[in-house]
């Protein structure tokens, strides 16, 4: 009688069991949840994502050109897309599609080089690899790191993979995963979005000609409407215009210029200033052995003042800087150049810190002057982006700069000062500079709608003009722009470009995707030489560890059915 009772019971707890079961799919098919047990919450995504993948209006495609026999830290890129796009999948359901190719996989080497030359053509950039072979010995390997998203007629390319020439390759392939979200939710909303924010670059005080801010044009151009204009005195000049970028002026702006800028700011414009308060020609050293760096007056000195910056009458000098071919050889012989430490081209460090300089390479700048911040406005938030590094001091313009220079020790007891600033971010409400003193040519205008305090709004203040330019090949009337940030003599590529373009990004943003930037993936990478030392111990450990638990647990098992049944 009593094992038919506990039958009965076993019976009973299996149909409650199936039961319980079945009522919680059903009820699951009603109530959405998802748990990240992760330290770092790496998989998951923000609200930002959330909000744009779920109302997606078409099935937006990834073609990505990751597989095949893959190294292991290129694996895990791959599982980390792959994982990504699956939690996408979760909030944008059938709206999400992703397919993986192999562009080495046919055996034929001319259509794999067709293949290739399609792929890049279209702007995916290859990586080569070394990758060790079955027989021990090694070969090349190239792939296509990089995706081709597809959104009803258009596509956007996305090379995922960050090669920062200052972190180790582990380092570079954690923040690629780390900025996997940003970067595919970018591309979401560059496809998706029904019309482009519109950018004016600022003409008609001699700022950069068109072929020195080339390539930033057109890197800009696929996600923004873009256009020069000049102001010329017209009130209504911006109106409209969601940025204004102003590109090294060299000539001074008018009261009226100030005051339509000025007003545009007040009215929500954000704004780029890349400005040189010090002027030195680098071509004159290509002829003689000097040039002056001389000051310039641009009379909007006051209204950055207002804003909460100063830039000073002065030049950097950094131990950690840019190189430059000098002529080594003595006069009358055959030119002989090598590259020689400029500390007037300081290579800039990036703050970790905010979203515009995470993770970039160093920023050349060049002739670069120190900026402070200045006022006690509450209401404006002052953040620095870059800066020099820990070796670094300022001379006070105008100055003379000469060659010699090269010929000094770079010792670290000249270089007293550190961390100088170099790009600021203003956020809040600025006060207007014509405030209690508005010009009476321009009082006289029925146009005017005049704000004496913004509406939140930001701007970035550069103390570099250069930090936009790109190097030029110029031969007879025609010119070539290398890319910017590329540096033709040593043939190195400086974080420019992702740095201005991050600036442009984060002062268009008003719905907080810059800020998915901030994700921080924990990088813990295994300590190689302990592993080299002690490699027999964690060998013998990974193997009989695993082996003794079950032993231990099968013994331990087995004494409590013969006590329970006993």
């Amino acid at each position: 009688m009593k094992r038919k009772e506990i039958k009965k019971q076993n019976i009973i707890q299996f149909s409650l069991l199936i039961i319980v079961i079945v009522l919680l799919n059903y009820i699951s098919n009603f109530l959405f949840f998802r748990f990240d047990l992760t330290s770092d919450e790496r998989y998951t995504i923000s609200e930002t994502t959330k909000n744009y993948i779920s109302n997606l209006e078409d099935i937006v495609y990834f073609q990505i050109y990751l597989e095949g026999d893959l190294p292991y830290g290129f694996k895990k890129l791959q599982r980390s897309v792959k994982e990504l796009l699956e939690e996408f999948r979760a909030y944008g359901g059938n709206n999400i599609e992703y397919e993986f190719f192999n562009p080495s996989e046919n055996p034929d080497q001319q259509t794999r080089n067709e293949i290739y030359k399609q792929l890049f053509d279209k702007g995916l950039q290859p990586t080569n690899l070394q990758v060790k072979e079955k027989d021990g010995g090694q070969s090349q390997k190239i792939i296509f790191p990089g995706m081709i998203v597809n959104y009803r007629s258009r596509e956007y390319v996305l090379n995922i993979l960050q090669n920062n020439p200052i972190y180790s390759p582990e380092i570079n392939l954690n923040n690629s995963i780390q900025n996997l979200e940003y970067e595919i939710v970018t591309a979401i909303k560059s496809l998706s979005t029904p019309f482009k924010e519109e950018i004016a670059f600022l003409d008609g005080h001699k700022e950069l000609e068109e072929m020195y801010v080339d390539d930033i044009y057109y890197t800009l151009s696929q996600n923004y409407s873009l256009e020069r204009l000049k102001i010329n005195g017209q009130l209504d000049a911006l109106k409209g215009k969601d940025l204004i970028i102003i590109a090294k002026p060299d000539s001074t702006f008018d009261e009226k210029d100030k005051f339509v800028i000025d007003q545009y700011i007040m009215n929500g414009g954000k704004i780029l200033w890349l400005i040189d308060f010090v002027h030195a020609d680098m071509d004159s050293l290509a002829y003689t052995s000097s040039t002056l760096a001389i000051t310039k007056q641009l009379n909007i000195e006051d209204q950055l003042f207002k804003y909460g910056v100063r830039i000073n009458y002065n030049i950097i000098q950094d131990m950690q800087c840019a190189y430059i071919p000098v002529n080594m050889a003595i006069q009358g012989a055959q030119p002989q150049f090598a590259p020689v430490p400029w500390i007037y081209f300081p290579l800039l460090s990036p703050t970790n810190t905010h979203p515009v300089s995470k993770n970039i390479s160093l920023v050349k700048a060049e002739f670069a002057s120190v900026i402070d911040t200045v006022g006690n406005n509450p209401d404006i938030k002052k953040t620095i982006l870059l800066q020099s590094s820990p070796y670094s001091k300022t001379v006070r313009a105008p100055l003379r700069i000469g060659l010699e220079i090269i010929n000094e020790e770079l010792d670290a007891k000249r270089f007293p000062k550190s961390n100088l600033p170099i790009a600021v971010l203003l956020e809040g409400e600025f006060e207007s500079v014509f405030k209690n003193r508005l010009a009476s040519t321009l009082m006289e205008s029925d146009e005017i709608g005049f704000m004496e305090k913004s509406i939140s709004t930001k701007m970035i203040v550069i103390s570099d003009g250069d930090m936009i330019k790109n190097q030029v090949r110029k031969s007879g009337n025609q010119f070539t722009p290398f890319p910017l940030g590329y540096d033709r003599y040593t043939q190195q590529t400086y974080g420019n470009k992702d740095f201005i373009v991050n600036c442009v990004n984060y002062l268009l943003d008003d719905s907080g995707i810059m800020n998915i930037r901030k994700k921080e993936v924990a990088l813990r990478l295994l300590d190689k030489q302990k592993i080299m030392d002690n490699s027999l111990i964690w060998q013998i450990l990974n193997i009989a560890t695993p082996l003794l638990l079950i032993f231990f647990g099968g013994i331990l098992w087995y004494y409590m059915r013969k006590k329970k049944y006993n």
